[in-house]
């Protein structure tokens, strides 16, 4: 077998890279040949995506009249290229972004099945990666309640682009895959309800995310002895940064602001991601700000440290933080949304709050970082169950399964 994989980027940053990176990893150990077709390779058998002239020139012009990636021209070339030539089978894990001409779709799977990993609900939208309580999606989209949601629009051209992916889907030979249960429902009530739609939860490597001693880990990061850790992980911390609020980084604010000032001066935030040090000045609470963590040895280190991870996004597929933080043994706190509690099992791996309802997550935070016997119960399920369910073999044996399946099935 020989597969290429398809997204933005090979770099590892993100959930959506770094679940691609891993299952690759995991497909040639396998026996199966993979490479990369991205952007701006940094692996030195990736491929990088052919671009026409004038490209950014033609975006100016089309991302005024709405449509943010009709001008990647260069993606209709991919099919003259020798990685896609020798390839038995297309994997999509992400196309959104600027990158990449969704009609160039019926093209690519003429000759070559495809996969395609959902991460969030764009392919089956007018423009967003998350539609909150809206559900025009699943008539045809128009009159987008909003347009600033990523990836975002200057016009209203959302029911032009639902036609559009909607003529191309239908065109094109796929099969579909979400790491959610959640995200599978909503394909199947979409405009890809005609295709198969299967459910592949994450996996992880549970012998490199796996508990360390809590001290050491706490001395490695130059936390102070006997105090509790909150850990908070966010790419970008900057509130005024649209994905920013669909993480809810003024949510979590909020949540720490309601907890007890007694507990405050016995906790330290553990901070990830760009911005901290701003974040931790505003909640004017001890905070360490690590910055962008990209190694997994140093992120296990700091899951081990943390008593508790929070996740206050206001939306969310399934992401990996939750997974790799369940290996540690650090039970969750999180908002039940989209594909979170697949995961996070209320009373089991960690505690959910309603949407939104910051001081319900508060609650949950105070209820861990004080009641140490039920964190220390909920750690070692937490850790038994990642075992059990999202080992990174599993994972791998999943996918390959299914390559084997669309090859045999043509």
């Amino acid at each position: 077998m020989n597969v290429l994989q398809i997204h933005g980027t090979d770099a590892g940053v993100g959930g959506g890279p770094i679940a691609m990176l891993r299952l690759q990893e995991g497909v040639r150990k396998a026996g199966v040949q993979s490479r990369i077709l991205c952007m701006k390779p940094t692996l030195p058998d990736s491929v990088a995506f052919p671009q026409m002239r004038g490209e950014r020139r033609l975006g100016t012009v089309t991302s005024r009249l709405g449509f943010n990636d009709l001008h990647c021209l260069g993606t209709f070339r991919i099919s003259n290229l020798a990685a896609y030539v020798e390839a038995d089978l297309l994997h999509i894990h992400g196309v959104h972004g600027g990158y990449f001409n969704y009609l160039a779709l019926p093209r690519l799977t003429k000759r070559k099945p495809a996969i395609y990993t959902l991460h969030d609900m764009w392919p089956f939208t007018g423009h967003c990666v998350h539609s909150f309580d809206c559900d025009r999606w699943k008539t045809g989209c128009g009159h987008c309640p909003y347009p600033e949601i990523p990836n975002a629009i200057q016009r209203d051209t959302t029911s032009w682009e639902w036609k559009l992916k909607n003529w191309s889907y239908r065109r094109s030979d796929f099969t579909f895959v979400t790491p959610s249960t959640w995200l599978s429902e909503l394909a199947r009530q979409s405009m890809l309800k005609h295709f198969k739609v299967m459910h592949i939860p994450q996996g992880i490597d549970t012998e490199l995310y796996r508990p360390l001693d809590p001290e050491i880990s706490r001395v490695a990061l130059g936390i102070p002895a006997g105090k509790k850790v909150l850990l908070y992980i966010v790419r970008r911390m900057n509130p005024s940064h649209k994905a920013a609020h669909i993480k809810g980084v003024d949510l979590f604010a909020r949540a720490v602001k309601e907890m007890p000032a007694s507990l405050k001066r016995e906790t330290v935030l553990l901070l990830v991601g760009e911005g901290g040090e701003h974040l931790a000045h505003e909640l004017d609470m001890a905070s360490i700000p690590l910055g962008f963590v990209s190694n997994d040895r140093l992120k296990a280190v700091v899951y081990s440290a943390a008593d508790i991870l929070a996740v206050p996004s206001r939306a969310e597929n399934s992401p990996l933080v939750l997974v790799e933080s369940m290996a540690c043994g650090t039970p969750v706190v999180a908002f039940n949304v989209g594909g979170v509690s697949d995961v996070v099992r209320h009373g089991v791996t960690g505690l959910l709050a309603e949407p939104e309802n910051y001081k319900q997550l508060s609650e949950g935070i105070v209820q861990l970082l004080e009641d140490a016997d039920l964190r220390a119960c909920l750690g070692r399920q937490c850790r038994t169950i990642t075992e059990k369910e999202y080992p990174l073999q599993l994972y791998v044996d999943r996918h390959v399964a299914l390559y084997r399946d669309v090859l045999n099935s043509m």
